[in-house]
């Protein structure tokens, strides 16, 4: 099964109502589309969002990353030597991880379809059904409880509730808030994205201890590359602390592992360059006993179906944060994982499971 051709592909969907966090605001959901075509008629499918913010991929540097670079290593090599192509992937450049991983995710969906296996099931198969959380969008805290109040009334039990933005009284005025109207049977995960100080999510969070509010989790309180100041976080408050921009490769991972400096781990595909490496980080926490979430960037039910195959074939990924395709206002697939309110279904065709894809001028087939 030789690699014949690589394609890509933008695309652009509104959301529903504008994406917050202490990083960035978004309002359309832009991507690059992967298409790797085989010689035997196997194509594959992947995607890769610009997150300049955190990954410092473009929409540009994600296509020439492909076509200058990627493209003409993988052309004509077999796919069946699929260790030699993902070291390859790995090695060929530094950094552009969104780039790596939508090629690694389109090799994956050739692989399990040559396999006659959903990719969940070429991985491993643990489950096949998630629950995703929901994100509240940082705002006014009147705002983010009435966004909070219309998710439960949605069906969704986990709420993903971004802070950071802005002084540690707004943030726990924002939680406050969300907690008084949603009651206390729902779980609620804090994202500050980067937003705080060490010493300030440590008053921040023990804060809401003594309050009694009831984190679930707060996820990357401190600055990516500020390890001593998560570990900091992470041995002063008795609330769960998740590493996720600090942890990219597979090194990292390794980093925080060793120092004990968060006591769970966010794997995004996106940020470890693809379902490879995505592997060995997870497989790195789970010998240090900690689990881990998957996570993922605004993107559209193309790589979300990716991320949700990899995090269903893996017992030690227990958290599932899969809402951004419930965000936008249309979906560009034909198949792919199916949502049933808070709950993901995998499908059962080879591979992905992606039967069309819907770019402008036209329908691809998968």
């Amino acid at each position: 099964m030789k690699i014949e051709q690589i394609e890509t592909y933008r695309v652009a969907v509104p959301l529903l109502n504008p994406f917050k966090t202490a990083l960035r605001t978004v309002t359309v959901a832009e991507s690059v589309l992967v298409k790797i075509i085989c010689d035997n008629g196997i194509t594959g499918w992947g995607e890769a969002p610009p997150t300049v913010v955190i990954t410092g991929d473009s929409l540009q540097s994600i296509e020439s990353a492909v076509h200058l670079v990627i493209a003409p290593f993988l052309k004509n090599k077999s796919l069946l030597n699929y260790e030699l192509i993902f070291q390859g992937l790995k090695t060929g450049m530094v950094g552009n991880s969104s780039a790596k991983a939508a090629v690694d995710m389109a090799l994956y969906d050739c692989l399990a379809q040559y396999c006659k296996l959903p990719l969940y099931q070429f991985l491993g198969g643990y489950k096949q059904e998630l629950e995703t959380d929901f994100t509240v969008s940082v705002n006014g805290p009147e705002e983010m409880a009435d966004d909070a109040v219309s998710y439960i009334n949605q069906g969704f039990n986990v709420l993903k509730v971004k802070v950071g933005k802005d002084d540690i009284e707004t943030d726990l005025e924002r939680i406050r808030e969300i907690r008084n109207r949603v009651g206390n049977k729902i779980k609620i995960r804090l994202d500050a994205n980067q937003g705080w100080t060490a010493k300030n999510a440590i008053r921040a969070i023990r804060k809401m201890e003594d309050s009694g509010l009831n984190i679930e989790l707060v996820e990357q309180p401190v600055k990516a590359d500020d390890i001593e100041g998560l570990k900091q976080v992470t041995d002063h408050v008795d609330t769960l602390i998740m590493a996720d921009e600090s942890v990219f490769t597979t090194k990292q991972a390794f980093q925080v592992l060793k120092t004990r400096s968060a006591d769970l781990i966010n794997i995004k595909i996106m940020k470890a360059g693809g379902i490879y490496q995505a592997q060995i980080i997870n497989q790195l926490a789970e010998t240090c006993g900690v689990e881990c979430m998957v996570g993922s960037m605004i993107e559209t039910h193309l790589g979300i179906t990716a991320a949700a195959h990899f995090a269903a074939s893996k017992k030690n990924i227990t958290r599932f944060d899969f809402d951004a395709p419930l965000m936008l206002k249309k979906n560009i697939i034909d198949g792919g994982i199916q949502y049933q309110q808070r709950f993901i279904t995998l499908p059962d065709e080879p591979g992905l499971g992606i039967k069309q894809v819907h770019v402008e001028g036209g329908i691809l087939h998968g």
